[in-house]
């Protein structure tokens, strides 16, 4: 090898240093950045040696599509198990203390005691009390469940705003990514921010995009709605003021096509949207559907019937009554029953009422006296309460549960319902999350920055420049006998 060409490939192995150690020093500053993908120096032979001929982004297209669809499926699981988690709460602890099925257990044992001693007026007290109770948990509960419902189209507002604005975005990195194509111009943090923007939407809604020439990318919702393409089509909602039970949810429309609610505790969701769309216009009406139909087999059960010899008059509000003043006719649900359920002020003894009435009958005139004589040991009217708690009755279907079953059943049927969905989407969480994790983990094995790497190629390219600084100070030298041998 001539001096010359010894110092062209020091030289060359110099710049070569400078470019790779420039490139590691980028990929060490942004380890902790996770929409960062490692950048590699690639080598080409010269005929002065290995030259840098350019800077690569590190890409694995099939790894990053599946990350983004364990964003997407995570993120909805995750949504879903918030809005199961708030309606669990809405009864309590793990004991479900405050539903229905306990308060009406509670009132069904205080009755009989009341039957077992209907001579005394505390234990009629205390058996009012006792439904006052159980009206007022089922009305907070049907509050309650149109809390969770306007939090979730709330919750709905803010997502679809964030939708647009990261979509507004998305186009702005995408034509950045398709004009530097075009001139040839390195693009990879472009790239970077558009993979970014991508997970951002995807835990937002799913999403399947569409790589097309020049590095352009098409987005497509999960059933094959077009979500961006060139430009963002908008995504519109109009956020509900209130929420009762006979009040339906506004639609979210992605390019004027309405974006369909998840199914299943283990949700077919792709993305938070649409989980949000099912606990508000799937789940919540569910449970409130089953509040309503034990308050409406609660009226139903201890309404007053006519007494007389040949029954003419219908039947009355007896201990319940609500907003209707009417006894609900067939195993229908009545929307929002719960709401207003309440205690009959005529045995409310605050009010000016007599809590012997629930024994004797009588609440909505003589003809509906069952304890015609007065007799304080009279307990059938009673007895028949308690007995009809247990007893088989009519359910509407829509309630999700039994048609066909107890009120003390039905209720009982009501929480292990919500227990089963809630426990099967932790379950499905905990799964999703940890597919989510770990296909992330090996994204980032293939595309991120490994500090151990990076310090080793450092280390590397530390014995380069001293062994390229040793070959320039040799042929330094050797030039230096030259000259004085010349001389």
């Amino acid at each position: 090898m001539s001096l010359s060409s010894a110092i062209n490939a020091a030289q060359s192995s110099l710049s070569n240093i400078a470019t790779q150690t420039n490139n590691v020093s980028r990929n060490i500053s942004n380890a902790s950045n996770p929409d960062y993908n490692r950048r590699n120096a690639a080598l080409a032979t010269s005929l002065n040696g290995a030259q840098v001929v350019s800077i690569q982004r590190a890409q694995d297209q099939v790894l990053f599509r599946q990350s983004i669809a364990g964003i997407a499926t995570s993120s909805a699981q995750d949504s879903l198990l918030r809005g199961l988690s708030d309606l669990k709460s809405i009864f309590g602890g793990n004991d479900y203390e405050n539903s229905p099925a306990t308060l009406i257990a509670n009132m069904r044992d205080t009755l009989s005691t009341y039957a077992a001693k209907p001579g005394e007026a505390t234990l009629a007290q205390t058996a009012v009390a006792d439904a006052t109770t159980l009206a007022n948990g089922l009305r907070e509960a049907s509050a309650s469940v149109q809390r969770v419902r306007l939090d979730a189209d709330q919750e709905i507002g803010i997502q679809v705003n964030s939708l647009n604005d990261l979509l507004s975005r998305f186009e702005v990195a995408n034509k950045g990514v398709y004009a530097g194509t075009q001139a040839g111009k390195d693009v990879s943090a472009e790239l970077d921010e558009r993979d970014g923007l991508l997970k951002q939407i995807s835990s937002i809604i799913g999403v399947t995009p569409v790589t097309r020439s020049g590095n352009d990318v098409a987005l497509y919702t999960a059933s094959g709605t077009t979500l961006f393409e060139t430009v963002a089509r908008p995504v519109t909602f109009e956020p509900s003021a209130g929420f009762s039970a006979s009040i339906q949810g506004n639609k979210v429309y992605v390019d004027g096509v309405p974006l369909a609610a998840g199914a299943g505790a283990t949700t077919s969701a792709q993305g938070s949207l649409q989980a949000l769309i099912q606990v508000r216009d799937e789940v919540a009406p569910v449970v409130q559907a089953q509040l309503d139909e034990i308050a409406r087999a609660l009226i139903v059960t201890f309404s007053e019937k006519d007494q007389s010899a040949i029954p003419v008059l219908p039947d009355e509000p007896g201990l319940f009554t609500w907003g209707g003043l009417t006894v609900p006719v067939g195993a229908t649900v009545v929307p929002g029953i719960a709401a207003t359920i309440a205690v009959n002020a005529a045995l409310v003894p605050s009010q000016g009422g007599n809590p012997q009435l629930l024994r004797d009958g009588g609440i909505n005139g003589a003809a509906y006296i069952s304890n015609s004589t007065g007799a304080s040991g009279y307990s059938a009217a009673l007895d028949s309460y308690v007995l009809a708690l247990d007893a088989p009755t009519g359910f509407d279907a829509a309630a999700g549960i039994s048609v066909s079953d107890s009120i003390t059943g039905f209720a009982a049927d009501s929480i292990g319902w919500l227990e089963l969905n809630r426990s099967e989407a932790n379950s499905a969480a905990v799964s999703r999350e940890a597919l989510r994790y770990r296909t992330e983990e090996a994204l980032s094995n293939k595309t991120g920055v490994s500090l151990d790497e990076e310090m080793s190629m450092l280390l590397e390219l530390e014995q380069s420049y001293k062994a390229s600084a040793r070959l320039i100070s040799a042929v330094d030298e050797m030039l230096q006998e030259l000259m004085a041998a010349v001389r």
